[in-house]
Order: structure tokens, then sequence, then C-alpha cells
């Protein structure tokens, strides 16, 4: 979308103010409020900011101020504030691009994969639950009739939250993502809402925006949403599973598809399933990026309800016990990512890890069928089935060892991220935990 478009949509739509946002590494929402009478300062400067005080983003208090470029393309009007516009920006410094910006890692890969003649596009299902206080003063699920131990599809529970699902359905509806479905998750308080698919870069840019406008209209409610990965350790976490396809440049033809095959996949879809598992471990990084994750990540049978997190890096039909699930002809669903993404890092990751598949032809490997919770570990061994990092620390070192991922993070991006990861790693080791002092305390 040009200025000048923008400009027509200012007068034709009524909006006063932006919000000039970009994310920081861990994919928190940054943003500056300006009035839209300063468009044309906004579009040219950008949106100004101390990167040191933003979170990580390669900065200290001496470094020069970031500009968040607007890219008017990723532009979404606020459904609850339509006076209000929402756009992602491309981070420059001192005229530059500035390579700590994670939309400019995705937008890069991209124009890689374009010079390849491929173009990504993806869909998610970002879970979340609704919290309210608990006695306490903390968290917990806020329904107190919601208690099933399978509330899957719960027809009672999604008719007690309808009027905040309506209205993030409608939300959605006139923002034009095209939603198709919601429904009650397999956690008690947890819900997903499914929008149609577009290419990955929009996709990220409405990730993002998704995840703060859920929070802000729960807490119109009252309530606080989450997209943690395990709020709770008795109940299912929030996945946010990836739906991929690959298409030729200029968009027009689905490359994943073949009719003739007997999961509808090419040639190409089953490399880059290959290079997906090949780089798996050190994806694990990106895609389960902080201690939290790997609460959700754990081998074996569900402990609760039915979740399906995956931890065994395999592929299969329509099973959900797999790594790479096979929902239809001409796609793959990623099912590893969680609710702590950053939403163009990882889309980037997947990129570059399938394009590495494809140029080095690496196989996908045998389909399972089977249910693997129920398979031991040596009926695992046996098959050559291998598992995802048990912790954020052992990502972060598969991630280093990984060439093809840390040249997609770049330079300086890439050892910032480990640096960064590594210190919330080792806070987590050293802090005391209530579990610890209930199972040590009186012992010794």
């Amino acid at each position: 979308m040009s200025i000048e478009t923008t400009q027509a949509l200012i007068a034709d739509k009524g909006i006063e103010f932006f919000l000039c946002s970009f994310v920081e590494m861990s994919g928190v929402p940054k943003s500056k409020l300006v009035p839209a009478t300063h468009l044309d300062d906004m579009a040219r400067e950008g949106g100004g900011f101390a990167g040191f005080a933003c979170g990580e983003m390669g900065q200290g208090p001496h470094s020069p101020d970031m500009a968040a470029i607007p890219d008017f393309s990723s532009l979404q009007i606020v459904p609850f504030r339509p006076n209000l516009a929402w756009v992602a920006g491309d981070v420059h410094v001192e005229g530059a691009p500035y390579p700590f910006c994670p939309r400019g890692v995705l937008k890069r890969q991209l124009e890689i994969a374009r010079a390849k003649g491929f173009s990504l596009f993806s869909g998610v299902e970002p879970e979340f639950m609704l919290l309210g206080a608990d006695e306490k003063g903390g968290f917990a699920p806020y329904d107190a009739l919601d208690t099933l131990e399978k509330p899957c599809y719960d027809l009672r529970a999604l008719n007690r939250n309808l009027d905040l699902m309506t209205e993030l359905m409608k939300a959605l509806q006139f923002l034009g993502w095209e939603p198709y479905a919601n429904d009650h998750e397999d956690a008690n308080c947890q819900f997903e809402i499914n929008w149609t698919y577009s290419d990955a870069l929009l996709t990220a840019d409405r990730l993002t925006f998704y995840r703060w406008m859920v929070r802000s209209m729960a807490e119109k409610h009252g309530l606080t949403a989450t997209f943690m990965p395990k709020p709770f350790s008795h109940l299912t976490g929030n996945g946010c599973h990836h739906h991929l396809s690959l298409w030729n440049a200029d968009a027009t033809e689905n490359l994943f598809l073949d009719k003739g095959d007997e999961n509808g996949l090419s040639a190409l879809a089953y490399a880059f399933i290959g290079g997906l598992k090949a780089h798996a471990k050190g994806l694990c990084a990106l895609f389960a990026p902080t201690v939290n994750s790997y609460k959700r990540l754990v081998k074996g049978a569900p402990k609760s309800g039915a979740t399906w997190a995956p931890v065994y890096i395999s592929w299969g039909g329509s099973n959900r016990t797999q790594m790479i699930r096979i929902p239809g002809a001409g796609r793959i669903e990623l099912r590893t990512a969680d609710g702590s993404i950053n939403a163009y890092l990882a889309a980037a990751a997947m990129l570059a890890a399938g394009l590495d598949g494809i140029e080095k032809s690496l196989p996908a490997g045998e389909k399972n069928l089977d249910n693997l919770y129920e398979l031991s570990d040596a009926q695992l061994r046996e098959r050559g089935i291998e598992c995802l990092p048990s912790n954020l620390s052992e990502a972060l070192d598969e991630l280093e060892k990984d060439a093809v991922l840390m040249e997609m993070l770049g330079p300086q991006l890439g050892p910032e991220f480990l640096r960064v990861k590594r210190a919330e790693w080792k806070s987590y080791h050293d802090s005391v935990s209530s579990w610890e002092m209930q199972k040590y305390l009186g012992v010794f």
C-alpha cells in the first residue's frame, strides 16, 4: 500500500491516529502513537525509538536511535477503535536497515526464496487461555464451570464465552482476514480462532497484531488472555501450529501439490519436510524460545485432556502425534511452534530449513502412522526417530551448531539471540522454585 493509498484510506475511513510498531527479539510489540496529520513525517522518517529501552535489540544506552519505517501494506484498522490504525515497521538505524530487526530477517529470507523461484504461504493456529484472578491473587482459568476433563469443543463452555468469541470473529471479519472457525480447545478456558492463510510476511504481521488485539479485547471483559506455552502444569499448553505451502515466485501455482501422490504432496514438498527434520533440533530454539516452552514439549502420553505437543522428529498423515502432519493435499502442518514465538523469526527459520532441504534433496524419511506416545524409547530408536531438545539450553546449543539457521539470523542477531536466551536460561536455572522448597526443605 503506497502513502497515496494510505492518504485516501485516511480520508475514507476517518483514521486519526497510527500505531507505528515493530517487535523486539522476543516478539513483544513496541509502538508510538502518531497523529494522521503527521503521516508524511512518519512515512519518511519512521517512528523514533531509544532501542536500549525497547527490550533486546542489540543496543546499549549509548546507541543511536532506531526508526521504525512503516510498511503500509501491513496496515490494520483497529476494530474496536476504528479511528486508529496499526502498521508494522522495518527498523533502521542511521538510515540503514538494522540487522537486529526480526521483520527484516524474514523479508531477507523471503527474497532469497524469491530468487530461487519460490514464495511461502502460511496459516497459523494460535491458541490462548482466558484467565482471571484466583483467591491468592494469582491467575487461574476464569470460568468456574469449565471443569471437564476433556473440554475440547465443549458447547456449553463455548456458549458461555460467545460474547467475546463473536466479538473477536467480527473483528477479524472487519479486518478482512476471512475467519472460518473458532473452538474451545483442549484446556479449560482455552480457545483458538482460525483465519485464511496468506503470504508468510502478511501472516507474521497479522499474528503479531492478533495477539495484541486478543489481549486488548479480553481486558475489556475484565480477563487476561495469555499465549504462554504452558501456564498450568496440569493443563494443555498453547501451541501455534503453522500450515505451510511453497508456491512459485508470482504466487500462481502451489508447488507442494501433486494430486497423483498418495499424500497429495510433490517431491519438492518432501524435500522441504526433509529440511525441517534435518534442522528440527536447532529450529526448536526459535519455535520454542522460552524456558516455559519445554514444559509443553514433554515425552510420552499427554497428562491432560488430549494434548498433542510434538517431541518426535517425524512426519505422518493426519496424525497429531507427529512433528509434521499432512492435513490435506498441497500443504504440511508444522506443530512445534508455541505461543511465545517471534512470528518473524519463526517463519524465517521454517523457510531457511525447508529451502536447505530442497537444495540438498534431503529425504523426508518414512511416513509414520503410529501413535508415537505408545512407543518405547527402544522402539523409537529402532525406527530412527529422534526427539527434540528437552530444554532451552539444549535447543540453543543445537541452534549454535546449525550453520543454515545461524546464517539466516545473521552475524549480528544470531550471537545476540544466543547470548540473551542463555542468560534467560541461567536466570531460570539459578532461581529456587516453590517446587524445590516443597520437595527438599523439610527433608535435608
